[in-house]
């Protein structure tokens, strides 16, 4: 049975969705619980079917399972896998391939194309009969299966006429997507494409409290209701939404969830010891759509759990400790994923108690959960939270690089450094943290905030995924060497990107990262955005940006367009088209216009502390012991991080982008006061001056969420009328808010610079 809940919004598989695969005679071929998973899901979708069944087939099979008896297009799909998807360059999307010519005995090919395609990948092969079209997704494990089927919930989602449909095709057509992870291939009459994920640790954490705490509540930068798996100190006793949480997480791409806080307070603790039977319970709602579960732990908890008189990871009693708590947990969740810590950060117990350092701390806890297969998040958030604001040379922004690359090359392999995109705070502009490029000894992954703590808290409109895009799909080393992204996926790592980009260029090719030896990467990690609301989201359309984090963990080549196309046309995908076409409107280009009416220029912050981070609060930050500063006078703004004069965080990058950043003539408007402090006279490579381009940005700002307000009460009618009342109740916030942040910031740089706006425009 597929889970749904009575009431709860069905997010981006409504069964308007799976409409398309409906209507197709389907088999399934293979056994196991996620293959069990998956006839549910065929099962369902036929009852969706209202006529007759469309001309052709889809065979969902195991390789293994394929019986000598089967369909002639079945069998011959295994051979076209073999022989066309996985035998030609670049066919598992992974490294270097391994072929299989078509006159290997069938069986040999199979074992061949499963091993291949690992634990996630599939491969879909489309041919013509006379009987009409069939298409066949073959992998080597239920995973897979699974996978392939929402892939083609994807295609026919966009067949049936969302945003983007063009050239796209359902179950019965062919794909032309050939991304990096994706091959596509003609052989005859067939068309093979292969697809695996581009990062196999693609994590989803959870800053759910089991308790309410008195200041971060429920859920720690929580806007969207409730813990959806807590209830003021208890388990929920009906875990149903939670399954079906887990259906949509594996049809984005998401496979492993962080289960609490990483602030972990007392009973947080013990989901690892005495409250272990939560973390099972929690698992097997997870566990038939294949998504698996960690835990923060604290570090402190060999003393607050176990009575233990120290937490110093050189102590053998305290390895003892961990060890045998990792086996208990083991036991009882045999597919556990790990361990996410935050370790002398923010006032979070670590290492540096006991004169142990990082990788001391991270490489205890992964000595105990490498006998099980376990992974360490460790995360890099740290910094000093009593910084004396009035000393200019100690930086927050370069504090994590500072820790952290030192001790490169000493980290365990079942460790993963866990770096926050910007090397501040998930701000809405930053530039890359270096620490992400500058570890190639290292398993790192990048962390993203889809929750919306500094982004308009899921009152806002505001879809991230550019945002991600622009970082993932970067070329650091400049336009010839790899991506980002090839970092994560572990394709390449930090440092060893600068050899690699050389080398491309002696070749006169781009290097992309495709082809390269992949060794274990770190992935993506995000801070998840959903609670107990009705539209999991508080915001309906913040459900975009959980839909966009899975399916840039799967594959960060994607664009942001073609993410919000495929969430347009399944979420929305039997509504008119006018309302289809202004919510794709509406969301495309939300984060420019949140980043107008907020701070400028990538200077950050500018919120308020008194209202969690919420509104604006110009000075809010710049006397405190957060490192969050902004140092505005009567003569300019900015944080200098220059080399030449400032704190040298511009110099921590690889050297083309270091130069860049370095100079005024170079630097990116939108990180200028960023990485300078300048005069508000400083002319911008768009021609208007600083103080100029914050009162027009305002403006211009308050102008476009006008002109969305005015869009949206056009078409609220042909909504539904729950999630109309709630966007448009979530529009006027938006309106008055940034109607607050402009007159806030306008007159706070009048007032600082005496410089009138040229337009003769109203500033208080």
């Amino acid at each position: 049975m597929i889970p749904q809940t009575p009431g709860v919004h069905p997010a981006w598989l409504p069964d308007a969705a799976l409409a398309t695969l409906g209507a197709v005679d389907t088999v399934v071929l293979g056994d196991g619980p996620l293959v069990d998973t998956v006839r549910a899901e065929v099962a369902h979708a036929a009852t969706l079917r209202g006529g007759e069944a469309a001309p052709g087939r889809l065979t969902l099979a195991l390789l293994g399972a394929v019986p000598d008896d089967a369909p002639e297009p079945v069998l011959a799909a295994i051979d076209a896998a073999a022989g066309a998807g996985l035998g030609e360059p670049h066919g598992d999307g992974l490294g270097e391939p391994r072929g299989v010519g078509l006159g290997d005995p069938r069986e040999a090919a199979a074992d061949e194309a499963s091993s291949t395609l690992g634990d996630e990948g599939f491969v879909i092969v489309r041919s013509g009969t006379p009987q009409g079209p069939t298409t066949t997704i073959l992998a080597g494990t239920g995973h897979g299966l699974l996978h392939g089927w929402f892939h083609l919930v994807r295609e026919g989602a966009l067949a049936q006429g969302g945003p983007g449909a063009q050239g796209a095709r359902g179950p019965e057509g062919t794909s032309t997507s050939t991304a990096p992870g994706t091959s596509s291939h003609e052989r005859g009459e067939l068309s093979v494409e292969v697809h695996s994920p581009a990062h196999d640790l693609r994590v989803l954490d959870h800053w759910d409290n089991v308790s309410v705490h008195p200041v971060m509540g429920q859920v720690e930068r929580g806007y969207s209701g409730g813990s959806l798996f807590y209830d003021d100190g208890s388990l929920r006793p009906d875990l149903g939404k939670v399954r079906q949480y887990a259906r949509l997480l594996a049809a984005s791409g998401v496979n492993r969830v962080a289960l609490n806080n990483v602030n972990v307070g007392r009973r947080e603790a013990e989901l690892l010891t005495t409250h272990l039977d939560d973390v099972v319970a929690l698992a097997d709602a997870f566990r038939p759509y294949g998504v698996r579960v960690h835990l923060s732990v604290s570090f402190a908890s060999p003393v607050v759990l176990g009575g233990l008189a120290t937490a110093d990871p050189a102590d053998p009693g305290v390895q003892a400790w961990w060890a045998q708590a990792a086996s208990a947990v083991y036991a009882a969740v045999p597919d556990f994923g790990g361990f996410v810590v935050k370790a002398d950060s923010e006032g979070q117990p670590g290492p540096f108690s006991y004169g142990r350092d990082h990788a001391d701390g991270a490489n205890m806890l992964a000595r105990a959960l490498a006998p099980h297969g376990g992974t360490v998040h460790w995360r890099a958030f740290v910094y000093d939270h009593h910084q004396d604001w009035r000393d200019r040379s100690t930086d927050r922004a370069r504090a994590a690089y500072d820790h952290f690359t030192p001790l490169d090359g000493r980290f365990d392999d079942n460790v993963v450094l866990q770096v926050k995109l910007g090397p501040i705070d998930f701000q809405v502009r930053e530039p890359l943290s270096p620490v992400v490029l500058a570890m190639p000894q290292t398993r790192v992954a990048v962390e993203v905030q889809v929750t919306q703590e500094y982004t308009g808290q899921q009152k806002h409109v505001a879809y991230l995924a550019p945002q991600w895009t622009d970082a993932l799909q970067a070329r650091p080393w400049g336009d010839e060497g790899p991506a980002v992204s090839d970092v994560t996926s572990g394709r390449i790592r930090g440092l060893d990107a600068a050899a690699a980009r050389t080398e491309a260029a002696a070749s006169g090719t781009k290097d992309s990262g495709a082809g390269a030896p992949r060794t274990a990467g770190g992935g993506l990690a995000a801070v998840s955005n959903v609670g107990d609301d009705v539209f999991w989201t508080g915001h309906p359309f913040a459900q975009a940006n959980l839909y966009a984090f899975g399916r840039l963990a799967w594959d960060p080549t994607l664009t942001a367009e073609q993410i919000l196309d495929e969430w347009v046309a399944l979420t929305f995908g039997d509504a008119p088209a006018e309302l289809r076409s202004t919510v794709r409107n509406l969301l495309s280009g939300s984060l420019d216009v949140y980043e107008q009416y907020t701070a400028p220029l990538g200077v950050g912050f500018m919120v308020s502390p008194t209202r969690h981070h919420y509104g604006p609060d110009v000075d809010g930050y710049e006397y405190t012991a957060w490192g969050t500063y902004h140092f505005a006078d009567r003569d300019g703004v900015g944080v200098d991080r220059t080399r030449a004069t400032g704190t040298g965080f511009a110099g921590l990058f690889p050297p083309e982008l270091a130069q860049t950043y370095e100079s005024l003539d170079t630097c990116p408007d939108e990180l200028l006061l960023f990485l300078h402090h300048v005069p508000y006279s400083h002319v911008l490579h768009s021609g208007k001056t600083v103080v100029q381009h914050i009162y027009d940005t305002h403006f211009a700002g308050v102008e476009r969420v006008e002109e969305m307000l005015t869009a949206w009460e056009k078409v609220a009618p042909l909504a539904d009328p729950d999630l109309a009342a709630r966007v448009t109740e979530r529009l006027a916030e938006q309106h008055r808010s940034a109607v607050e942040w402009r007159d806030q910031i306008n007159t706070y740089f009048f007032r600082k610079s005496g410089v009138a706006d040229e337009r003769g425009r109203r500033i208080y």
